[in-house]
């Protein structure tokens, strides 16, 4: 297919975008790409060191879905030899367990799967750096590592702060933007994706490249997306994530807690709503600028109809008046129990939805436990509970479950 216009290309590159470095350097290559008719080759580096992909993972994912709309060649690498060392890219200290290449290999199926969701894998070139990593000598290694000074990696911000701090830094680490490095050689990237983190080594593939006599990359960063809490990056470690594995439920679900600040990223990183109608979704009501957030990446990775389905439900669920139809079972035990009942606040700790006998008493203090469908309020803290099986007990608006007797 024919290339766009560069300038119709640069305005789709450039959305949702940090940083591309060198600049200068972007809009003649892609006018070299469209007078020659020979789409550039856009690298995205993968580490299947976990099996979950989570929006964060699809930000420079997207960008590859829109390099290939614009008719240029996606190239995907499974970092299955890099994912032996680990990124240490805005890290603090050395990562901790090793998988084996097994482990890895599995992951990086289930990866390619997810991947398989945003990016058009029968068009994409896929390669596992084990390839060309395999094979060398431990000459080879050294030939690699007299290209680089140890000020030099010295100078990246996770080894600066790591030094700084006396904290450990490991040789093997300082391998890992080496191999990122030669990864670009071996497949001769034009661009690069990922995130600001990676600088340093988008910058050192450049000079790989160049000492190969290879025309050099250009780095295309993307902000990093925070997570549910809207501060710290979206990680499962965190537990701040969705994962476009989810069910479109639990996505919808998570969609809807995002900080309202938060909202102006995803729609920029996440979507290709235009922006002048970002701005009008986003001078109204939160509440449906996240619902019209959630139901278009929600269409993206579930079946037709998931998303509109989603809606509805957290609508009569938790937007409106009806109970969910998944509400987690609290067992008690009858041994627990004087003539049949309990005191409200230890029937909150035992049913788990409080961790204290003192939080159990300061929510019902401010009104927020309650009994049955119609909720009820509880009134003190030693309130005599009658439990009986499918008691519906309430801490709180979205705390809830129903009791059931055991011997």
């Amino acid at each position: 297919m024919p290339f766009p216009p560069v300038e119709e290309q640069l305005a789709i590159i450039r959305r949702g975008i940090e940083q591309i470095c060198p600049e200068e350097e972007l809009a003649p290559k892609l006018q070299k790409s469209l007078e020659t008719d020979t789409p550039l080759r856009i690298k995205y580096g993968i580490d299947p060191t976990g099996i979950d992909v989570h929006l964060g993972h699809t930000v420079p994912l997207k960008k590859m879905q829109q390099f290939q709309e614009l008719g240029h060649q996606a190239v995907i690498i499974i970092g299955n030899y890099t994912a032996l060392v680990g990124d240490p890219s805005g890290r603090d200290e050395a990562r901790s367990g090793r998988l084996t290449l097994d482990q890895i290999e599995e992951n990086a199926k289930d990866y390619l799967t997810q991947v398989g969701k945003v990016v058009d894998l029968d068009k994409a070139e896929v390669y596992r750096n084990g390839d060309w990593f395999e094979g060398l000598s431990f000459a080879d290694v050294l030939n690699f590592c007299n290209r680089v000074t140890v000020a030099q990696m010295l100078n990246r911000d996770d080894f600066a702060k790591r030094f700084r701090d006396e904290k450990p830094i490991y040789l093997h680490e300082c391998l890992y933007p080496v191999m990122q490095a030669q990864d670009s050689v071996e497949i001769k990237a034009d661009i690069e994706l990922g995130g600001t983190e990676q600088l340093f080594t988008f910058m050192l593939a450049r000079d790989f490249q160049r000492d190969e006599g290879q025309p050099q990359q250009i780095g295309v960063m993307s902000p990093i997306l925070v997570g549910l809490d809207g501060k710290r990056r979206m990680g499962k470690s965190l537990g701040n994530y969705i994962g476009i594995s989810e069910s479109p439920y639990e996505m919808m679900k998570k969609f809807m807690q995002l900080p309202d600040e938060v909202m102006r990223m995803y729609f920029e990183l996440l979507t290709m709503i235009p922006i002048e109608k970002i701005d009008t979704l986003l001078s109204g009501h939160p509440k449906d600028a996240k619902m019209t957030l959630a139901r278009s990446i929600i269409s993206e990775y579930h079946k037709a109809g998931a998303a509109d389905e989603a809606a509805t439900r957290w609508q009569n669920e938790i937007g409106g008046s009806a109970l969910p139809s998944d509400i987690p079972v609290a067992l008690i035990s009858r041994a627990d129990l004087e003539d049949g009942s309990m005191a409200a606040a230890r029937l909150m700790v035992l049913a788990g939805l409080q961790k204290s006998n003192g939080e159990a008493r300061r929510l019902i203090a401010q009104g927020g436990g309650k009994l049955g469908e119609d909720k009820t309020k509880i009134e003190s803290f030693d309130q005599k509970i009658k439990v009986e099986n499918g008691l519906l007990l309430w801490a709180g608006k979205k705390k809830f479950c129903r009791l059931e007797l055991t011997d």
